[in-house]
């Protein structure tokens, strides 16, 4: 049985998820033909997780605006008109008219008409929490970038290894023909064979059968890698129904320059590491923000009013009085109880911080790890390639040496099929191989922080 690489469509599902689309008109196919900095560089740009990361950071960006403006003046404007259709009554004492103590006569003060126009300022000039959200803006910014620069970094290793895979697979399909070629050489000879009375019927129906089965996983094959295509599609972005072509080939110089040789390795190189570390200054940010809670709250105000009193509504014509006010304050705000509340989210702020750092604790234990099993993969892929390639040339050897005492007769039918199986085997063992070292050089990249 030949053994093929499996295109792994079911990890990229539980990253990437694509929605059925419905049209009218079915959409023109484009062609592409991509290196794997190609692919790269399609998917920064179509990627579905990197696009709405990158409008997490817009996003970001709007936010820090709408703080900003917290520090910034607040004017606004304010008109009314009234239309008294009572005036108000006010009671004023008897005896100030010569009436009698204690008794009131209501009489009617103001106009029917009344309208006021004015500018209201506002400044704030201490808020503790608008401060401290002033000074997280650029790493909130940042947060979001470092968001960006994770996932990209987690789609860019998912396409290495899938865009490798699908080419693996295609050289094995180029294995797989020049075996059926073999195969067809094989079967015409043993024909030849049979009809001189060299060879028996059984001999022929062997090789027939080989034959059969090795265009069977051909065709399973090539719907393997249809299918691996759709997956690379889905990951970097690309519409179904276009072309893909892929440029680069696997080759063992893909493998050259000793990685191992470097250890100067940080836990700062790892990008999810610096992603937590913002996490954990933003924690501390709002950490200062409930401290700072606690202290009243300054404001500068200010008024400009222009006010105008008419028996009839005449506001419009000219000669009319319009009274002028305004005013400047101070308004010093401080809250003296609020049901324990700023407690309990500086409380809960200091929790999260101390989350933060055991997450960051974990990581660093968890990035030792990876790097650890990153290089003792990446050691046993290589030793593995080694292996497999000496072992395919002996086999090439071997089955090369079978058919030639085969043809004179001195061979077996049994010995030649032994032969050619053994012979696919080893081709398939060493792309296997070789897959398998770059896709170990690719994790230990990863997990090094140099990818």
């Amino acid at each position: 049985m030949i053994r093929f690489l499996k295109i792994p469509l079911i990890a990229l599902s539980t990253l990437f998820t694509v929605q059925p689309a419905f049209a009218q008109t079915t959409p023109k196919s484009t062609r592409y033909a991509f290196s794997i900095e190609d692919a790269l560089t399609f998917a920064k740009n179509n990627n579905i997780q990197v696009k709405n990361a990158l409008l997490a950071v817009q996003m970001q960006k709007e936010t820090n605006r709408e703080i900003t403006s917290g520090a910034l003046p607040s004017v606004s404007f304010n008109g009314n008109l009234m239309d008294y259709l009572q005036l108000p009554v006010s009671l004023i004492p008897g005896e100030i008219f010569g009436g009698t103590p204690g008794t009131f006569i209501p009489v009617q003060f103001g106009t029917k008409y009344n309208s006021t126009l004015g500018f209201q300022l506002q400044q704030t000039l201490f808020d503790g929490q608008v401060f401290i959200g002033l000074q997280a803006r650029k790493t909130s910014v940042d947060f979001q970038l470092k968001n960006l620069e994770v996932t990209e970094e987690l789609i860019k290793a998912n396409i290495y290894k899938v865009y490798y895979q699908l080419v693996a697979s295609r050289t094995q399909i180029a294995i797989l023909d020049a075996n059926i070629v073999r195969l067809q050489q094989l079967e015409k000879d043993t024909k030849t064979l049979y009809q001189n009375g060299f060879a028996e019927k059984l001999d022929q129906d062997k090789v027939s059968i080989q034959l059969t089965n090795l265009q069977t996983e051909k065709l399973k094959a090539q719907n393997s890698i249809e299918i691996g295509y759709l997956g690379l599609k889905t990951l970097i972005g690309m519409r179904p129904q276009d072309t893909l072509e892929l440029t680069d080939k696997i080759t063992e110089s893909q493998l050259e320059g000793d990685i191992l040789s470097d250890t100067a390795f940080r836990y700062e190189d790892r990008k999810d590491f610096q992603y937590l570390e913002l996490a954990k200054k933003l924690n501390e940010f709002n950490i200062r923000r409930y401290q700072l809670s606690y202290l009243p709250t300054l404001n500068l105000t200010g008024g400009y009013n222009k006010n105008a009193q008419r028996r009839t509504f005449d506001f419009f014509a000219k000669g009319g009085d319009w009274f002028t006010t305004s005013f400047l304050g101070l308004n010093l705000s401080f809250q003296l109880f609020n049901g324990f509340a700023r407690d309990a989210r500086l409380a809960k702020s200091r929790i999260e911080l101390r989350q933060t750092n055991f997450q960051i604790d974990n990581l660093k234990k968890t990035i030792d790890t990876e790097i650890e099993q990153a290089r003792l993969n990446f050691i046993t892929a290589q030793s593995t390639l080694k292996f497999q390639k000496k072992n395919m040339e002996l086999a090439e050897k071997v089955y090369s040496q079978t058919r030639k005492k085969y043809e004179v007769g001195t061979g077996s039918s049994i010995e030649i099929s032994a032969a050619q199986t053994d012979l696919i085997t080893a081709q398939n063992n060493y792309m296997a191989a070789l897959y398998g070292a770059i896709v170990a050089r690719v994790d230990y990249r990863k997990a090094t922080g140099k990818l």
